[in-house]
């Protein structure tokens, strides 16, 4: 009997689109099933330099694809950015009745906490690595984020 993956997908199966997606070469395949999905990223599958990279919509067979816009081309922001280490959910805040741990305008030191990635359901605190001053949030608290994402800019 094989063993299933949050109740949606078994091992054998992500085997086999792993395969799919290195013997084609693709760069992602994604499966759904309402609400839930599974994506099997491949080696050429890397964002841009300065792209975010949002959580998947639910994939339907019924419906094409739309297709993608192209976005206007963006400045770079200024500055020293904090990066996401790993993929989860933002929070500003060390909890919903708390100040979050910076604003826009607030100095920051090296070691400081910035933010708080919970990752199943673990709460991991972020530090920043620089000193600087907080220019821009790039997300919204309760926003799911990726890996290596930015989530702040410091001057």
């Amino acid at each position: 009997m094989s063993e299933k993956i949050y109740n949606m997908v078994d091992l054998e199966t992500i085997e086999k689109l792993a395969d799919i997606v290195a013997a084609k070469e693709l760069g992602e395949i994604t499966i759904a099933d309402g609400e839930k999905y599974i994506t099997v990223k491949g080696k050429k599958c890397l964002p841009p330099a300065g792209a975010s990279v949002a959580a998947l919509p639910a994939v339907s067979a019924a419906a094409p694809a739309a297709p993608a816009e192209t976005p206007a081309v963006s400045q770079k922001p200024a500055g020293k950015s904090i990066k996401a280490p790993l993929v989860g959910t933002f929070y500003a805040a060390p909890s919903p009745d708390q100040p979050p741990f910076v604003q826009v305008g607030d100095t920051v030191k090296k070691g400081d906490v910035v933010l708080i990635i919970e990752s199943m359901k673990l709460m991991n605190e972020v530090t920043s690595d620089v000193d600087g001053v907080v220019q821009e949030i790039l997300v919204k608290n309760g926003d799911a984020v990726e890996y290596d994402q930015p989530l702040m800019i410091l001057s």
